[in-house]
């Protein structure tokens, strides 16, 4: 009996393995300062119930938007530090709790859905879901490299450097690429191995012509609505002291004043609705595909 045959029979053995397994990667996650300690939590339980439940497609995509998107959120730290722009944004390097759950809640709720009715639309709609994240990602570490300033996605005005919903042609390249690398990714792993357990395992699975579409048009697309979300509908906030334009809500020691969006608008709950409509435009090419 082969490992695969031998966790498809025994759920609580795959239950354990999927937990120590997570466990592992969290820690070491959080050891490399990629994730905060409630955001090894999270990612421990995402990662487990990702196994569990699904398998290597599941939990492989989510591990190649992790570990893709924290090599260039490390490699870019040093620029927006000499920019003087980190202090600005609501949240660090290191992914804590709600941008972890954030980034892969909705697709956990995906791979649910498949364990119990293996439709080929759900793995569509969560590769769009994952590409949305990840494009969103590569987009602001890569588009940083940019040398001309970017442009508000909603006025295509010129706007300064890290403005919430400024948009640049090497940022937006970044994003379809970021998105197609998801969906060569579900590619390879569907091909390796079935999409879930028990009777899942016997089900169909989509294209790859299909993955790589809706890694690279769905991913594309939600960083896109992402931006837009950023620059109309996202809390920001400008600092009392130092005149800043923040998406914190406390700078410099003190409360901020809200200049636009809604309060709990947070950039997690920008993160999570974007990748959310990335997901329903998944599922959406399962019709064309």
């Amino acid at each position: 009996m082969d490992a695969w045959s031998l966790l498809d029979g025994q759920p609580l053995l795959r239950l354990a393995a999927a937990a120590a397994g997570a466990a592992l990667i969290a820690g070491a996650a959080w050891r490399l300062r990629a994730l905060s300690g409630s955001g090894a939590i999270a990612a421990a339980g995402l990662g487990t119930g990702y196994v569990a439940l699904g398998g290597p497609f599941w939990f492989g995509l989510l591990l190649a938007f992790f570990v893709s998107s924290t090599l260039w959120s490390k490699w870019k730290k040093h620029h927006r530090a000499k920019a003087g722009a980190e202090r600005n944004y609501a949240k660090g390097s290191r992914r804590d709790a709600g941008q972890v759950l954030a980034n892969g809640g909705a697709g956990l709720l995906a791979c649910a859905a498949y364990a119990v009715w293996p439709e080929p639309w759900l793995a569509l709609a969560y590769v769009g879901v994952i590409a949305s994240v990840n494009a969103d990602t590569w987009a602001t570490e890569i588009g940083a490299l940019s040398r001309s300033l970017p442009r508000s996605v909603r006025t295509l005005r010129r706007v300064p450097a890290g403005t919430s919903g400024g948009i640049t042609p090497l940022g937006t390249t970044a994003a379809l690429l970021g998105g197609a690398f998801i969906g060569a990714a579900g590619a390879l792993l569907a091909a390796a191995a079935p999409l879930g357990w028990g009777a899942a395992a016997a089900a169909p699975s989509p294209s790859p012509v299909a993955l790589l579409a809706a890694g690279a048009l769905a991913g594309l697309a939600g960083a896109l609505a992402d931006s837009w979300l950023g620059a109309t509908a996202q809390a920001m906030y400008r600092c009392r002291s130092c005149g800043s334009e923040t998406e914190r809500a406390e700078h410099c020691g003190r409360p901020a004043e809200r200049v636009r969006g809604f309060a709990w608008m947070t950039n997690d709950a920008v993160n999570l609705v974007s990748s959310l409509l990335a997901g329903a435009l998944g599922a959406a090419i399962a019709l064309l595909a």
